[in-house]
């Protein structure tokens, strides 16, 4: 916002606006200020500008021959010869502000510019709290259909305009003047129109009375006879009309005018004519055009003409795309008064359901509104709600989205809430069906919506995408990477469309996670990452974040089962039968613990570290080895008997694996290198012993929370089974033992890697086919 004292302070009145030269602009990328940059470009001034953030409107200047960068700076602002601030613009804070006022570099509002560059001009001057933008592209059409060769300046971009600016060299410019923080009185009128008025910006004006009050001073400076004519439809423009003379009004179904609304039509002299731009309120933005166009001596057949053939502006009741039956709109509605106006249009248009995705904008104006959001929203029949899109405001305790919607759930209305604008396109596509109407409203940076959810409409029509992750920074990063292309050579020759991925490659050399949240994006994930990083729930949780579906266990089962020390405390506390052990942190002693013993870090990957000691410099040997690889140390008693593997695979426990290290030591070495241990599988136990192991695979696999598939490595004694521990991303190499127990129970490799993908597809909810 912009404040008198600032106004008065930073932007003299006097000052002449510069004849030539270098001007540049802070937050050129606003519809304002970049109508202006068009402008002086055409006139053949030299054009700077900065803004936050890269957009559509920063690219087209540049084509046009204007330097703009994202992101400010004091050096922007070297050499200009004057410089043009948005009213957006935290004047006190910015580097660019600063520094041109610290040189005397003239300095004026956007306002102020305008007014430079309208002098010449008769203006007919567009204001009002809803449907400036519309009615001033609308009456622009009227001048250019006349031949008038009008000057038009607009909120938004015209089809047919360069943006929202159409060069002229006429009598007449036609503007969109803001009330928001004064501006309009920057520029000398000739007529005025007033769409309505609402008790809007009085974070600037304070009061109803002010802002009325500012209005009515804005409109009887005009030049006129009449000055100004204002919707008599509108409460608030009847308001201003009785306190303000001059005016003369305009509307539907008003005494002594020809024209009134019915079935989606303008009646004139009671013929309904239909417009091209649906709504009731459309039919008044036309109305007020051929008001003024009657003001300035067109030809009244002339003029409804133009009206009715009339195009509006971008995000004004947009329709966008029609995919696969779904129609999809963009709008700028950000008021209840607007909301309601465009879902009465909408309703009268398209026949379906309709779904409102809303973004609020800014916390006061959701605060000041709430009940009338609710309202206003709830004649959709969907509603899916984002976060509040802030501009130029800091978050308000207690308002949020959240609350319109438990408001609208209040209401009886279907409503979702989701706080991230990046996954509405992904989650409405999913809602979509034929004959929907999906409208993407408000006046932030939901402007993206729309057309990311036609590309995300016809990729739900797309073959699916399997991304399969390897590699990795653990001491298993080779065994992964030949686990990932196992995998995925196996989904490839079952028809699947894949693509693989090493998370610490894409992560810290390309610094980019762009191929696993665009349109190209894996429709789920099978993870193959071994070890740290890929077991303990690292990976897991990456993918959470990027709302990425995967195969195998959450984040916290993946974490649990990582951490040996934790999973021998849950199992045991289930009545699992662990090897006594214990913990040992870096720094503190080694305890005094019985021999022969195994020691293995606390948190890698199964082998990994893995030592066994028979006296107490064997133990400190191995304990040493163990730290390389972690921050704790597990000691833990030698069970001898047979060393088995049990994979769960979905809630089925497959054939137990018998390993038989041919030095009797199975380490990493022995697990890894071919040859080195004998994997028999069925293992060569009793079928008693069998059955239980399998029953204790399936209560380590359920206990922990493990997903899709496990491996439960054990020791079977004489008389009973012991759990070492339990692997949440097995294997899928050559030597892996889950393949070896799959093969044993008839299946395949391919197969076992397509239903290890299949179990995580049905449980996320995903029917897209390979």
């Amino acid at each position: 916002m912009r404040l008198e004292s600032e106004v008065a302070d930073w932007f003299p009145q006097t000052q002449p606006f510069p004849k030539q030269g270098r001007v540049h602009f802070v937050g050129i990328g606003g519809a304002g200020m970049s109508s202006l940059a068009r402008i002086l470009l055409r006139r053949g001034f030299e054009v700077s500008g900065s803004d936050l953030a890269a957009s559509k409107v920063l690219n087209d200047l540049s084509e046009m021959g204007a330097y703009v960068q994202v992101g400010h700076s004091e050096s922007a602002v070297d050499g200009a010869s004057a410089v043009v601030v948005s009213d957006a613009v935290p004047l006190d804070h910015n580097p660019e502000t600063v520094s041109a006022r610290s040189r005397d570099i003239p300095m004026f509002r956007r306002s102020q510019a305008l007014r430079w560059v309208l002098q010449g001009f008769d203006v007919l001057a567009v204001t009002g709290s809803h449907g400036k933008s519309t009615t001033t592209a609308i009456l622009s059409q009227v001048l250019i259909e006349a031949g008038l060769d009008p000057l038009c300046i607009v909120g938004a971009d015209v089809q047919g305009f360069e943006g929202n600016v159409r060069f002229g060299s006429g009598r007449y410019a036609v503007v969109e003047a803001c009330e928001a923080y004064d501006g309009f009185h920057d520029i000398e009128p000739h007529y005025v129109v007033i769409t309505n008025l609402e008790p809007e910006h009085l974070d600037h004006h304070k009061t109803w009375e002010n802002l009325k009050k500012s209005v009515g001073r804005f409109a009887t400076s005009a030049q006129g006879t009449p000055k100004f004519t204002y919707c008599a439809n509108d409460p608030g423009c009847r308001e201003l009309a009785d306190e303000t003379p001059g005016g003369v009004p305009y509307g539907l179904d008003i005494p002594g005018s020809p024209f009134s609304y019915a079935n989606g039509c303008l009646i004139v002299d009671g013929a309904p004519r239909r417009l091209k731009l649906i709504g009731r309120h459309n039919a008044e933005n036309a109305v007020a055009a051929l008001r003024v166009a009657e003001w300035i001596g067109i030809e009244p057949n002339v003029a409804l003409n133009a009206v009715l053939n009339a195009v509006g502006c971008r995000r004004r009741l947009e329709r966008i795309a029609e995919v696969d039956e779904v129609r999809i709109y963009d709008d700028y509605a950000h008021h209840p008064a607007e909301i309601r106006a465009s879902l009465a249009g909408l309703r009268e248009a398209e026949s379906g359901a309709l779904t409102i995705v809303y973004q609020p904008h800014l916390y006061t104006r959701t605060r000041d509104f709430l009940d009338e959001f609710a309202h206003a929203l709830s004649a959709a029949d969907r509603v899916v709600l984002t976060d509040i899109y802030p501009a130029r405001e800091s978050p308000i305790p207690g308002v949020s989205s959240a609350v319109i919607a438990e408001r609208l759930e209040q209401l009886g209305c279907d409503t979702h809430y989701v706080s991230s604008r990046f996954l509405l396109p992904r989650f409405v596509a999913d809602l979509a069906r034929p004959g929907d109407v999906i409208v993407g409203m408000g006046a932030g940076n939901i402007d993206a919506f729309a057309p990311d959810l036609v590309e995300e409409i016809h990729r739900k029509g797309e073959r699916l995408r399997v991304g399969v992750f390897g590699g990795g920074e653990s001491a298993e990063r080779e065994v992964s990477l030949l686990s990932a292309a196992n995998v995925s050579e196996a989904l490839r020759r079952r028809g699947y469309q894949v693509a693989e991925f090493d998370p610490t490659e894409l992560l810290l050399d390309d610094r980019t996670t762009g191929p696993l949240v665009g349109l190209d994006r894996p429709d789920i994930v099978f993870i193959a990452l071994h070890g740290t990083g890929g077991e303990d729930g690292n990976v897991q949780g990456l993918l959470e974040t990027l709302h990425l579906p995967y195969t195998g266990a959450g984040v916290a089962a993946s974490a649990l089962a990582m951490d040996k020390q934790a999973t021998k405390r849950i199992l045991a506390a289930a009545g699992i039968p662990v090897p006594e052990g214990v913990l040992l942190r870096r720094g503190n002693p080694i305890p005094d613990f019985p021999l022969p013993c195994v020691v293995k870090p606390n948190a890698q990957g199964s082998t990994v570290g893995l030592g066994f000691a028979s006296s107490a410099g064997e133990l400190a040997a191995a304990v040493e080895v163990a730290f390389r690889y972690d921050h704790a140390v597990l000691i833990e008693q030698l069970i001898e008997g047979i060393e088995i593997s049990v994979p769960v695979l979905g809630d089925q426990a497959l054939p137990a694996v018998e390993i038989r290290p041919r030095d009797g030591k199975y380490d990493f070495v022995s697990k890894y290198t071919p040859g080195a241990t004998e994997e028999i599988a069925p293992a060569r136990i009793s079928r008693q012993m069998s059955d239980a192991a399998a029953e204790l695979a399936i209560r380590c696999h359920n206990t922990l929370g493990c997903l899709d598939v496990s491996r439960t490595d054990m020791i079977v004694t004489d008389d009973r089974i012991v759990v070492l521990e339990v692997n949440t991303v097995p294997g899928m190499t050559a030597t892996s033992l889950v393949p070896k127990s799959a093969e044993a129970a008839g299946i395949s490799f391919d197969d076992l890697c397509e239903r290890i993908l299949l179990l995580a597809l049905k449980r996320y909810g995903i029917a897209k086919k390979k």
